[in-house]
């Protein structure tokens, strides 16, 4: 299974040993079926980050610099987050078998992580992944702040601000290959918007569905139900979603002029609020 290298785990911001899994409260955790999906399918795509790390050291093979610091950094926190994960539902829900709605996760997911489907310009990869780490970040800080049970809350939190924290370098990589390239703002426009449409469009869903297959073999699972499935928990987002935060970082890569970015800041943030209702 997918965990980080002994030779990183010094470097690593906290250790899983420091999670208190013995003190979940599953009691607590009762009838939170949404929960338990969420957090299931989170697990598996953390714990896949080996893929796309290795699309990416592919792609940037010449920059030492970035190279080292995926595959040193970026990639065993990504791993250790899904070990983590993987570790609390197992602790969790017992009963649900992770191992074998991995493996079918992982054989169809993997087929989908290519190279070719990388952004055509490095300065463009780079505003895409903090497209990605924005998502990731505002996931788990409303994971953080909704969560019903301790040990999740301090899990969350956690790994809100490894996410944070790697979306500052991507976009410290992003404003050196600007730098170079010069995408000019329309294009990095476009690729905002672009790979924003494209979160959790495939690999929410494949994760859901195998994570349903095993906890539901009896029915079967079509995008129908995942739709509705998000649908069922927007009231939660709606409450609980760090809206600035996310549209602080959704917007830096733009560069705009303070005046400008806080009018944009201000009208997207009570634009978001009423989509969410």
């Amino acid at each position: 299974m997918n965990t980080p290298d002994a030779e990183y785990a010094a470097l690593l911001p906290w250790s899983m040993d420091a999670i208190r899994y013995d003190g979940i409260d599953r009691e607590t955790l009762e009838g939170e079926e949404a929960l338990f999906r969420l957090l299931a399918c989170a697990s598996f795509i953390e714990i896949t980050s080996d893929l796309y790390t290795a699309n990416l050291a592919e792609y940037f093979r010449d920059d030492a610099q970035v190279v080292e610091w995926l595959r040193h950094h970026w990639e065993p926190e990504e791993l250790q987050h899904g070990a983590a994960l993987r570790r609390y539902v197992q602790t969790a829900w017992p009963q649900f078998d992770w191992d074998r709605a991995y493996q079918g996760f992982y054989a169809e997911y993997s087929r989908c992580c290519q190279l070719e489907r990388l952004a055509p310009s490095r300065s463009l990869e780079m505003v895409a992944r903090c497209v990605i780490e924005t998502g990731t970040a505002s996931f788990y800080r409303l994971l953080a702040e909704s969560a019903p049970e301790p040990v999740l809350k301090d899990l969350a939190g956690r790994i809100a601000a490894d996410e944070v924290r790697h979306y500052k370098n991507f976009y410290h990589f992003f404003r050196r290959y600007c730098r170079r390239e010069q995408p000019g703002r329309a294009a990095v426009m476009r690729t905002l918007w672009s790979r924003a449409s494209e979160i959790d469009a495939e690999d929410g869903f494949i994760a859901f569905k195998h994570v349903l297959r095993v906890r539901h073999p009896e029915r079967g699972v079509d995008r129908h139900e995942y739709e509705q499935f998000l649908r069922s928990i927007r009231g939660t987002v709606r409450a609980h979603f760090p809206y600035r935060m996310a549209l602080k970082m959704f917007l830096k890569p733009l560069d705009l002029p303070p005046v400008m970015g806080r009018v944009i800041l201000g009208s997207a943030s009570a634009a978001t609020r009423m989509l969410l209702r």
